[in-house]
């Protein structure tokens, strides 16, 4: 496993890095850490343990403060994820409304359970506190980007079966 320094960044990741910082007093560097995880993870895909420590290099932080914003939220993948990453709201106004029962019919569908990414890398299926939408839940979010809601079986089925038809894997 190769270790990730500050200068394991390339230059445009850098100066995308720069532009973050450049917002913030220079003693505040570290109110950036939150932009660049998504940049880190925008490029990787997903953010290691060696991409936190570049990072708290790069703000000049100790790596735990890196690390507890990082698993602080679950819009940051702490490991690879499958190409459309799926999270369920289960948090109570959704479980009163069906919020688990969405879940549930998801890893019977995609044949995984909670945490796990189908064998064909298309999808990761997690659970995740409030999406902020009680009111049309079961609510859903795909890729940390698009809410779904009001998540019926037969729209958990469209999603997942047009998903899977976009990649041309039906």
């Amino acid at each position: 496993m190769s270790t990730v320094t500050p200068e394991s960044f390339n230059e445009a990741t850098i100066g995308r890095f720069d532009r973050e910082v450049a917002k913030y007093p220079d003693e505040q560097r570290i109110s950036a850490v939150m932009a660049c995880l998504s940049i880190i993870q925008q490029e990787q895909g997903f953010v290691s343990p060696a991409a936190e420590a570049a990072l708290a290099a790069y703000l000049r932080v100790e790596p735990i403060a890196v690390h507890e914003v990082t698993t602080f939220y679950n819009m940051y993948n702490q490991r690879p994820v499958g190409k459309f990453k799926l999270n369920v709201c289960t948090n109570l106004p959704c479980q009163l409304r069906d919020g688990q029962k969405a879940l549930h019919h998801l890893e019977h569908k995609l044949g995984i359970a909670m945490g796990e990414t189908t064998a064909d890398g298309m999808f990761t299926l997690q659970q995740s506190e409030c999406l902020g939408a009680c009111a049309d839940s079961p609510v859903m979010l795909v890729n940390d980007r698009h809410m779904c809601s009001f998540m019926s079986n037969e729209k958990l089925d469209q999603l997942v079966d047009g998903l899977r038809a976009s990649e041309g894997k039906s």
